[in-house]
């Protein structure tokens, strides 16, 4: 069995516990407005034409966004961070995308992860079916699980999707006492109403555990890539928030009796 992925990324300090690899396979059903990540929305392997111009010369080349990778060449791949993990306690996290859009392949990847004794780690939207997910849990050490915005009819206007399947399969990995992270990201002007996120804390406080939360600020990062792959941008305009912005809402959910941190 093969998977598609578009980036492997070594010495990762931000995606789970110690130092990572991080593996991002390809494929997502949402449509976030502020992706950094666009050009991981397909599940194919996708080409683009670019164009650099040097001097007067216009040069045109193709730039393909994607891999195909059996499970034992990622292991190959990941086995060269074998050392930090141990001095670090990191391992591999599996990314995207989202990575149970290719949900074989993440649960053969878990598997043999989990028989080289590495610590795991899947980075979802939660937007999946809960027996795939329920299936990955018994091989994931962790899940960095985003809550994108609590008013449904926000979430669908800036996703693409319902929230619903997102929050019953937070409260499902809560029952099953699952190592959780949530990442909010935090997008100025859509997701950061002082009513909504109180909605928010008040849901997650019923559950059982109470999860530690990462503030993910929206940033700019990726708005070349939407040029680059002509997708559409939804974002112009939109500014990143400032650090006022941000410590108001940290603020705001250490006051709700959360830990808090800003990025990964």
């Amino acid at each position: 069995m093969q998977g598609i992925i578009f980036d492997i990324k070594h010495y990762a300090l931000h995606d789970g516990p110690g130092i990572r690899t991080t593996v991002f396979l390809k494929g997502c059903p949402l449509g976030c407005w502020w992706c950094h990540n666009p050009e991981s929305r397909s599940g194919k392997i996708s080409s683009f034409t670019k164009q650099e111009k040097i001097s007067d010369h216009s040069i045109e080349s193709v730039e393909t966004i994607g891999k195909y990778y059996t499970v034992a060449e990622v292991i190959k791949e990941v086995e060269k961070d074998a050392v930090l993990y141990e001095e670090s306690r990191g391992g591999v996290t599996i990314s995207g995308g989202e990575p149970f859009y290719q949900y074989r392949f993440l649960i053969r990847l878990l598997k043999s992860l989990k028989r080289q004794d590495i610590h795991t780690c899947v980075d979802t939207t939660g937007h999946v079916d809960q027996d795939l997910l329920r299936k990955a849990a018994k091989y994931s050490d962790l899940f960095l699980f985003d809550l994108k915005h609590f008013d449904d009819k926000m979430h669908i206007k800036y996703t693409g999707a319902s929230n619903r399947q997102i929050l019953d399969n937070l409260i499902m990995l809560d029952g099953l006492g699952k190592d959780v992270e949530i990442r909010y990201p935090l997008i100025p002007g859509m997701n950061d109403d002082e009513a909504d996120l109180y909605r928010m804390f008040a849901f997650l406080d019923k559950l059982q555990n109470k999860y530690p939360i990462s503030i993910l600020p929206y940033h700019k990062i990726g708005t070349d890539k939407y040029r680059r792959f002509n997708i559409e941008n939804k974002m112009k305009g939109v500014k990143e928030p400032s650090q006022t912005q941000i410590h108001k809402v940290k603020k705001h959910f250490e006051e709700a009796g959360f830990e808090v941190k800003i990025g990964g």
